[in-house]
């Protein structure tokens, strides 16, 4: 049976999680998914109020969500958040990582922490998928 939904059951990221985790395994001898993220507290209130949720899987570290509200942008939180997410991520042993950002969020920032561009798509009037990549190295 098929259900085709916007209300989404908790426990399918779990089952499919670990239905390609078994598959992979069979097929590279590779178990090594894990979740990676950075999270940031507010510093006046210390609520939680952004962060980044990746997740790193045979060599690949793949940044998922990425938001910081604007009061906490321009301030280098959001760059030495991310310099922590691929500093983990080479740790991990990932050679790479590969994110996609929308024109109007931040391809810019992106770049200058030495992300690149390897495709684009149109999807809406005025808005673009930008699928970028970057080389890790372990340090």
């Amino acid at each position: 049976m098929l259900t085709l939904t916007d209300d989404l059951d908790p426990r399918l990221e779990a089952v499919l999680e670990a239905g390609l985790a078994d598959h992979n395994a069979e097929m590279t001898r590779i178990r090594d998914w894990r979740a990676l993220a950075v999270t940031v507290h507010d510093p006046d209130t210390g609520e939680l109020a952004g962060g980044i949720l990746g997740r790193t899987s045979m060599g690949l570290f793949f940044l998922d969500l990425f938001y910081l509200p604007k009061r906490l942008q321009r301030g280098g939180i959001g760059s030495r958040g991310l310099r922590m997410a691929e500093e983990e991520a080479a740790r991990r042993g990932c050679k790479a990582g590969t994110l996609v950002t929308v024109n109007f969020q931040a391809p810019d920032f992106y770049a200058r922490h030495g992300w690149e561009v390897f495709g684009r798509i149109a999807s809406a009037p005025g808005v673009e998928r930008i699928f970028m990549r970057k080389t890790l190295e372990a340090k």
